[in-house]
Parts: C-alpha cells; sequence; structure tokens
C-alpha cells in the first residue's frame, strides 16, 4: 500500500497547518478523523450533504474525480471555490494533496 502525505491548513484562527499521512485509497475526511481533526460530516461520510467541503490547494492530479453528485452538494456549500471538494470524496489515488480546511466553528451544534 502507498502512503502520501497530507498537508492540512486551517482557516480557523490558531490552528498550526500539519501534514498526515495518507494511504492510497484513503479519503481526506477519514485521515482527518483518524489523526482527531474536526472535519464535520453529518452524512456520515456518504456524500449526503457538503459540511465536510474542503479545498484542495495542491494535487488535485492525484485524487479521485469529481462526480456529478459531489459537484451538486458543493454548490450548497459555504463559500465554494473552483478547487472545492467534499472530503469524504478526495479519495487520494496517486501523490501527495494539501488542501485547506474552512473554519469549523459556524457549524458547531448542527
Amino acid at each position: 500500500m502507498s502512503i502520501f502525505k497530507l498537508k492540512i491548513n486551517f482557516e480557523e484562527k490558531g490552528k498550526e497547518p500539519l501534514e498526515l499521512p495518507i494511504a492510497g485509497g484513503e479519503s481526506v475526511l477519514d485521515a482527518c478523523l483518524d489523526n482527531g481533526i474536526e472535519l464535520q460530516h453529518n452524512c456520515g461520510g456518504v456524500c449526503g450533504c457538503s459540511t465536510c467541503h474542503v479545498y484542495v490547494l495542491k494535487g488535485m492530479d492525484n485524487i479521485q474525480e469529481i462526480s456529478e453528485k459531489e459537484e451538486d452538494f458543493i454548490d450548497r456549500a459555504v463559500r465554494p471555490r473552483i478547487t472545492s471538494r467534499l472530503g469524504c470524496q478526495c479519495v487520494v489515488i496517486d501523490g501527495d494533496i494539501e488542501v485547506t480546511i474552512p473554519d469549523q466553528s459556524e457549524f458547531l451544534g448542527h
């Protein structure tokens, strides 16, 4: 099994960027949860909501292509950008990636 690097930046003030190992076939959401990083996932990580929304800064070619279903949910995300993906669908296939996690504090209590 191949292990790659996942660099995570945070919009939330006071949170330092960090690097995690991520296995080929693993999603950004799973890597975050396995390492105690809060990334909302109201639907349980099955591409049924938009709360695990992240911005991919580097390595877009190293993750699975976006599906129409995922695109529909990203349209409903808070402040989507051209680089937006859902963490549960952001599955690494080959190589390192870098993402930014939007400020999660606005989701608290949902």
